[in-house]
């Protein structure tokens, strides 16, 4: 990608999305190997079990959430990050409100077709 084509988003001017109740998605900064994911989650928000064949690197920005991955449960607050390998069933809750960016990898075109 060249600097002429690169990705630069200004908060104000990223769409905001609610896929589902509980749940706000900002798609942010990507190539066509990378993309940034910022998520809001009210308290009590229970997403459902998926997968994707994306890795996704996971960092609480603030608040805390419970998740399940492949069934190791773990609870995460503010600072905490980690990785689930492309292709691995889980789930997350909100045991607060909570933000929390996303990189997935390689990017996500159903996230992608949002912004175009």
């Amino acid at each position: 990608m060249s600097a002429k084509e690169m990705s630069f988003v200004k908060t104000g001017d990223a769409r905001t999305f609610e896929p589902e109740p509980g749940m706000r998605r900002q798609v942010l900064s990507h190539s066509d190997q990378l993309m940034l994911v910022r998520h809001f989650f009210e308290q009590g928000w229970v997403g459902a079990r998926h997968s994707h064949p994306h890795h996704q690197l996971v960092y609480v920005v603030s608040g805390a959430i419970r998740v399940d991955v492949d069934g190791r449960v773990f609870d995460v607050r503010a600072g905490d990050s980690f990785v689930v390998d492309g292709g691995v069933e889980h789930q997350a809750s909100a045991l607060e409100a909570s933000e929390v960016l996303d990189v997935f990898t390689p990017v996500r075109e159903d996230y992608r077709e949002l912004v175009k």
